[in-house]
């Protein structure tokens, strides 16, 4: 377990390498993230560092987290995060978390929340075949198709039908890092990451 980071998707493009092949890569601007909290085994039961990203108006937070930031003499954050680490103790209420804990090439964890593409049909959602399209077929194309059984006078639970597609929680596993830059804050990594631009990230390091 691992110190990681929070970002923010900045979007996609492209970069070359020393032999000249294109490289899509996408565009994280990440940190810095103040550490608001260090929690430990004995006190809290577990080890933990908890980050902060983007600044946030003070009206906007709820008066817990005002005087939970105010503890620690930080202006309130809008995203907090606890990353699960075996040496709290290497941080403190000082310390603060940018993209030089990366390294070109190394490999890495990203979640966020996918794209949410609203209301789906079971054939766009499920990516259905479709029904027939023969002559004397009627026109049963894009629909769901049977139900299950009529005894039960029931639809059965994890029936595929349509519905709300999209906007969930994904990872991506093992993705390369390209560039760090410590200058502006910046990961790019290699290929693509969920959700749209401004889609905030969490990107772990790899152990």
């Amino acid at each position: 377990m691992s110190i990681g980071i929070i970002g923010e998707k900045v979007g996609m493009t492209r970069v070359f390498n020393k032999e000249g092949q294109s490289i899509p890569v996408t565009v994280i601007q990440a940190g810095p993230c103040p550490v608001v909290q260090v929690k430990n085994q004995e006190n809290d039961g577990y080890a933990a560092v908890q980050i902060g990203f983007k600044d946030i108006k003070k009206k906007k937070v709820s008066q817990p987290l005002v005087g939970h930031f105010a503890k620690k003499k930080l202006t309130p954050l809008k995203y907090l995060k606890e990353f699960r680490i075996n040496s709290p103790d290497e941080y403190n209420s000082t310390s603060e978390i940018k993209v030089d804990i990366f390294k070109d090439g190394e490999r890495v964890d990203i979640s966020g929340i996918s794209k949410g593409k609203g209301f789906a049909s079971a054939f766009k959602k499920h990516n259905f075949s479709g029904g027939p399209k023969t002559h004397g077929q009627k026109d049963y194309y894009r629909a769901v198709g049977s139900l299950g059984a009529t005894d039960a006078a029931r639809v059965f639970k994890g029936k595929r039908m349509p519905g709300h597609t999209g906007d969930y929680k994904v990872k991506i596993r093992n993705l390369e890092v390209i560039k760090v830059d410590l200058e502006k804050n910046l990961i790019l990594v290699k290929g693509a990451v969920p959700g749209a631009k401004g889609t905030i990230l969490l990107i772990n390091k790899i152990t």
